[in-house]
Formats: C-alpha cells, sequence, structure tokens
C-alpha cells in the first residue's frame, strides 16, 4: 500500500506541476509600457571579398564611401582617379537594441548588401555607427561576417545554396548610450495586452488584486491595465517579478479564421462552430493547348515558309454535389465537416466566405 500511495502521490505531483507550467501567466498576455526594444540602423562597408563584391560602375555609392573613409585616414587620392576595387561591398546593418541595455554589452547584427555584390563570404565589416530614430548613435558595430549559404560558378553554370547577399555578426556591436526610461517614474505602471480584449483586461486586474490587495489594479479599457506600484526601485522590481507570473484563467477567444489569399493557408481557432448547411462546389477547368503549324510554299515558287500556331480551347465542369454539414460545436467537428467537401484550399476561401454570408459559419473571418 505504501508503495503504491507513494506512486500515486508522485504522479499527482506531476499532474500540479504541468498544470502550473503550462497555465497563462500574466506575462504571457501583456507588458509594461516602455519596456520594450528599439531598432537600430547603419550604412557601412565589408572589406576583404574575393573579387564578389560591388561593381562602382553599377553602384557608385560604394566608391564614394570607399574614398570618404580613406580621407579619414588621411589617404587622398589624385583628381580624377577613380578606384573600382571588388574586394569591397556597400552593406546596411540593423540590430535591436533591448530594454536596459547598458554600455558594453554586446548585440547581434545582421548586415545585407544594398549593391550588387555577388557574395559577402569571408568579409569584415568596419567600424560602424549604428543609429537609433532620433539620429543618435546608440551602438558601434564591427567583425567577421557569418554566411549561412555557399556556392560555386564556373562555365556559365551556376550553383547556390541559401543567401549569399546577408549575414550576421554574432556580438557584433557594443552598446555607447542607453535608452532612458520611465520604469521607475510616478506611483502608477501601466501593462498593455498584447490585443485587445476587455475579458482579458478584466483578468488581469483581478488577478493582481487577489495577489497584491484590492484597488491595486483596474482596468482602464481593453487593452490598458494601471497598476500602483511601490516607489523605491528594487521593491518595484520585485513586485513587477510577481505581478508578472502570477496565473490568468481565460475566457475563450472570439471566433475567428483567419484566411491567407496569396498562399491559400486557413487558420481557426477553437472557438468556431458550425450551423446547419448545405454546400454544392463543382470545379471549373480550361485548357488551352497551341500546335505549331509548318505552311511549306510549292517546289520552284516564290513563297516563304510560315509557321502559324493551331490553338484548342476546352472548357470543363465537374459537377458539384449537395453535401449536407451537420451542425459543429467542437473545432474537430468543423474540420471533418470541411474535409468532407473534398475542397483544395484556394477553393475553401471562397467556401468558407459563403457559408459566412449564409449564417452558417459562426466566426470573424480575416483576409490577409
Amino acid at each position: 500500500m505504501t508503495h503504491h500511495l507513494r506512486h500515486l502521490i508522485a504522479a499527482f505531483a506531476l499532474l500540479l506541476l504541468t498544470g502550473v507550467a503550462g497555465a497563462t501567466r500574466i506575462k504571457e498576455v501583456a507588458s509594461v509600457a516602455g519596456v520594450r526594444s528599439n531598432p537600430l540602423t547603419g550604412y557601412g562597408l565589408i572589406v576583404g571579398l574575393d573579387g564578389t563584391g560591388d561593381q562602382t560602375t553599377q553602384a557608385p555609392f560604394t566608391g564614394q564611401s570607399l574614398t570618404a573613409m580613406l580621407q579619414q585616414f588621411g589617404v587622398l587620392l589624385p583628381q580624377g582617379v577613380t578606384m573600382q576595387p571588388r574586394n569591397i561591398a556597400a552593406v546596411m546593418i540593423t540590430a535591436q537594441l533591448p530594454a536596459f541595455a547598458q554600455p558594453g554589452q554586446q548585440l547581434d547584427v545582421t548586415v545585407s548588401s544594398i549593391g550588387n555584390a555577388k557574395s559577402l563570404r569571408g568579409g569584415t565589416l568596419i567600424s560602424t555607427p549604428l543609429r537609433g530614430a532620433d539620429g543618435q548613435i546608440y551602438a558601434l558595430a564591427q567583425g567577421n561576417l557569418v554566411i549561412a549559404g555557399a556556392g560555386a560558378a564556373a562555365g556559365g553554370s551556376k550553383v547556390q545554396i541559401n543567401q549569399l547577399s546577408a549575414g550576421r555578426i554574432p556580438g557584433g556591436a557594443l552598446v555607447e548610450r542607453s535608452v532612458p526610461n520611465g520604469l521607475q517614474a510616478g506611483d502608477f505602471i501601466q501593462l498593455d495586452l498584447s490585443a485587445a480584449d476587455f475579458a482579458t483586461a478584466r483578468a488581469v486586474a483581478q488577478a493582481i488584486n487577489r495577489a497584491k490587495g484590492e484597488g491595486t489594479a483596474s482596468a482602464l479599457d481593453g487593452r490598458v491595465v494601471r497598476v500602483k506600484a511601490p516607489t523605491s526601485p528594487d521593491a518595484r522590481v520585485a513586485f513587477l517579478a510577481d505581478v508578472e507570473n502570477l496565473p490568468l484563467t481565460l475566457a475563450d477567444p472570439a471566433a475567428r479564421i483567419v484566411i491567407n489569399a496569396r498562399t491559400g493557408s486557413v487558420v481557426m481557432n477553437q472557438s468556431v462552430t458550425l450551423n446547419p448547411c448545405a454546400v454544392a462546389h463543382g470545379n471549373l477547368s480550361v485548357t488551352i493547348s497551341s500546335t505549331p503549324v509548318v505552311s511549306q510554299p510549292g517546289p520552284l515558287s516564290s513563297g516563304q515558309t510560315v509557321v502559324t500556331e493551331k490553338t484548342d480551347i476546352a472548357v470543363k465542369q465537374e459537377p458539384g454535389a449537395l453535401i449536407q454539414l451537420a451542425a459543429g460545436a467542437k473545432l474537430a467537428d468543423v474540420v471533418k465537416a470541411l474535409n468532407s467537401l473534398g475542397a483544395t484550399p484556394q477553393d475553401l476561401l471562397a467556401i468558407l466566405q459563403a457559408m459566412k454570408s449564409a449564417g452558417a459559419l459562426t466566426a470573424e473571418l480575416e483576409v490577409i
């Protein structure tokens, strides 16, 4: 009995841990206002390429950038001399400056060619300032480029794997300036929900009030929750750490179907339901075939050989049977009913829109 009881307790504890680990927390649905990353961009030069750089005749800005860089080092070119090196390339550098980043910290940067360089493989980025949206310099980038692709060309043939005109420099930028934030300002902090939903905002405010006392949090609208926080920095950080990990009990989301008209992808959430309806869908195909016909003139005639085309057009419409779909209260039932139609994803786009117009589909359609 003791052995079996021990196994039962262990299994029950495992279930509890699994439930806690899989529970929704406030940090998954909301973020602290002002605590965000900032994009950084810069323009620079890649050197050390093996003849795969920009052609300055077609990318004149690369030669101008090289001349300006040499002038900074005291190298002045004679008047009228035009350089056409093949081992440099003009690039754009992008990075994300995370929240609370301090001077001296390293950032990963992405380097992308903006000229006609064939490959950036083996190149080295020269020291480049990275600027924010305000035009101020927040980091300096430099280092050897890591390219995931490879390629070779000879005799008019070319083989390439992945992309050769873009790569990354791990830890290739050093932060020079931090971005001020208003986390410690005022008596209140603001939590911004990832998606506007009044039920979620109320659930967040109720969870905080249960843990930290009534009146601590209040939902201002469907996206913003205002929270009264301690004034000292250490206490405020500890307070936010507790708030972010509070569990939430969320209501089911609004029924929604997202349709990608370009790829034919259809994604629906668990709240989608289907009312009884009947659907008939037939495929229409148009086939056009063209056959070259050569008209040859007779012997000793002054005529010329003429090539014409014989075109055949065939239209085929497959009959569509009327299929009755039962009501589906669960997502699995809806998927099973739609699969019974035998329609392709592209056909399913038109069927879902027609079912929505007929009132048989209780979901919001969003076409992206």
